[in-house]
């Protein structure tokens, strides 16, 4: 009989069975997955760490996350500065000076501003992703670097999707590419699966089991960190999530696209970026791989859910789990799939070690 039964290892069901260990609690952590460290695992190819399921740069500018995650690695100073691509002509991102100079020639920010202005005056408050970008960006810098990209990368047109999605990408009247605001950034150096060995070291773990088919270890309470809705067997019905799919491939070449993620922004272009993962940590590997992102339709129980669709009609289903969730004696759900939220890795950790401070109160 342990403590807590652990439903994936991810960020934030390591980080509870870690925590919870050092309190003392007997803790078992099962994934359905052969490998530990959810979609932040990487692996080591041609002395590469390969991202596996995606780039994952860490930033933050939480004092205590930072401070706590550095008990396991040591971090690189990375800074990620990607490039779009619109017709074969180059893009400097996040949007900044440089980009608006590539666009429109301006060296100035008024200048930059007044043509925003311009182009966005129809616009007074945004009601979707399309007004709300047009609002920051204006309209040509829409049609060319984000309009595109973002059809593929949610499957939607952009008029359906809900306005708080750009509101996370930076939007500078400097000089500056560095796409992240945060005090602290970087890669850690030797990869994230080693992280999750660190954190999971002496715990029971179980790989390949599934937590609604195999038989499972007794426990007094369970941290459930899978998709909310399956867990109650889609009773309001299944909650939207985008996911993409990966295609790896090694080059026979030391440098094969100069950075480490560049975006394609046409919509013509089937995949949404490709990412070279050498240039993260400076391998000096003589081969490369790269990886293409390519959306896909996400079904459940087919594709791993990534990325919530936190538009209104998804955010009501979710409210109704919730409510069911909250009633649960023994049961507590975390993570980005169980409680439906776009987190980033700092913001996992964070909720992870808060919720542990909440278990632990005697």
């Amino acid at each position: 009989m342990f403590d807590y039964l652990i439903v994936g290892s991810g960020f934030f069901g390591s980080i509870c069975a870690y925590e919870l260990n050092k309190h003392g609690y007997n803790v078992c952590v099962i994934d359905k997955r052969k490998h530990i460290g959810g979609n932040c695992y990487t692996e080591l190819k041609d002395n590469i760490n390969i991202h596996t399921y995606g780039a994952h740069i860490f930033h933050t500018s939480n004092d205590e996350v930072w401070n706590w995650i550095n008990q396991f690695t040591s971090f690189n100073n990375f800074i990620n500065s990607p490039v779009a691509i619109y017709k074969g002509k180059l893009y400097s991102l996040p949007f900044n000076m440089l980009t608006f100079n590539q666009l429109w020639g301006v060296i100035h920010p008024h200048q930059a501003k007044l043509i925003i202005d311009q182009q966005s005056k129809h616009i007074n408050e945004p009601k979707n992703l399309e007004e709300q970008a047009i609002k920051l960006v204006g309209t040509d810098v829409y049609e060319k670097l984000i309009k595109g990209y973002t059809a593929k990368q949610w499957g939607k047109d952009p008029k359906e999707l809900p306005a708080s999605i750009i509101k996370r990408l930076p939007v500078r009247f400097t000089y500056n590419n560095n796409y992240f605001n945060d005090k602290y950034q970087g890669i850690p150096i030797g990869g994230y699966t080693q992280i999750f060995e660190k954190l999971l070291d002496g715990i029971e773990v179980r790989l390949g089991v599934d937590y609604f088919k195999d038989k499972l270890p007794q426990s007094k309470k369970i941290i459930y960190t899978g998709p909310i809705d399956k867990f109650y067997n889609y009773q309001f019905g299944e909650l939207e999530y985008k996911t993409v799919t990966f295609k790896n491939q090694i080059k026979k070449t030391n440098n094969w696209q100069g950075n480490a993620v560049v975006n394609y922004t046409d919509q013509e272009i089937d995949y949404t970026r490709i990412i070279e993962h050498k240039h993260f940590e400076n391998s000096n590997s003589p081969v490369t791989w790269i990886t293409y992102e390519y959306p896909i339709e996400y079904k459940a129980n087919v594709n791993e859910p990534m990325y919530p669709v936190n538009d209104e009609i998804n955010n009501i289903k979710y409210s109704k789990y919730k409510e069911l969730a909250s009633k649960e004696k023994n049961i507590i759900f975390g993570g980005r799939l169980a409680e439906y939220k776009y987190y980033d890795m700092h913001q996992v950790i964070e909720s992870a070690l808060n919720k542990v401070k909440q278990l632990t109160i005697i």
